[in-house]
């Protein structure tokens, strides 16, 4: 003898209020599961250091009294840059302007 669908679900529904859960009888996705877990931002902001004071904001906060403060690392690395550019090796110019157009090709292989 099969006990009726209706005193099957009364029976979840006292089973998920006793055990504080979610009566949820057509098992549609709630994701009570990823609601459940524990947050993950705190520890993601703890694996990474704090940020440091950097040498332009060092720079920044000395403005005002008009001292001029060099930076001998990034001297050397502009230093750098300059021998590369005189040997041909440093970054290629960037594009002015629109884009030209391509010739088209007809379907015979002659230009249009």
């Amino acid at each position: 003898m099969s006990v009726p669908r209706a005193r099957i679900l009364d029976l979840m529904k006292a089973q998920c209020q006793l055990f504080s859960t979610t009566f949820n009888p057509d098992g549609i996705r709630t994701g009570n599961k990823i609601l459940r877990q524990r947050l993950k931002g705190p520890s993601v902001v703890s694996y990474y250091p704090r940020k440091m004071v950097t040498f332009r904001d060092f720079q920044k906060e000395f403005e005002h009294l008009q001292l001029f403060v060099e930076n001998d690392e990034e001297a050397d690395r502009l230093e750098h840059v300059a021998g590369r550019k005189a040997r041909g090796k440093g970054a290629p110019k960037k594009k002015n302007g629109p884009p030209s157009m391509l010739p088209i090709r007809c379907l015979q292989g002659n230009l249009c």
